[in-house]
């Protein structure tokens, strides 16, 4: 099954929208806390020019996705896996 996967933070009020969008439209995804993962984080850096930035969603098809609105990522997750 394809899913999101979401690169977070505990204290990130855009990702607890996100994932408060995602868990209501019952999207699949995983998330990762790039506090407690190092690869995490530093694949988010080499995506957003060195900056740790959150919520970084990688879609099914490896594209990503900075700090995106809830309705902007379960669209393109569903045109992706539809």
């Amino acid at each position: 099954m394809s899913e999101l996967t979401l690169y977070t933070t505990e204290w990130c009020p855009f990702c607890q929208k996100l994932v408060a969008a995602l868990d209501e439209a019952k999207v699949p995804y995983t998330k990762i806390d790039v506090e407690e993962d190092a690869e995490a984080a530093a694949w988010v850096e080499s995506v957003n020019g060195g900056d740790r930035i959150v919520p970084t969603v990688k879609y099914p098809d490896g594209s990503y996705a900075t700090n995106p609105l809830p309705k902007v990522a379960m669209r393109k997750f569903a045109r992706l896996t539809s």
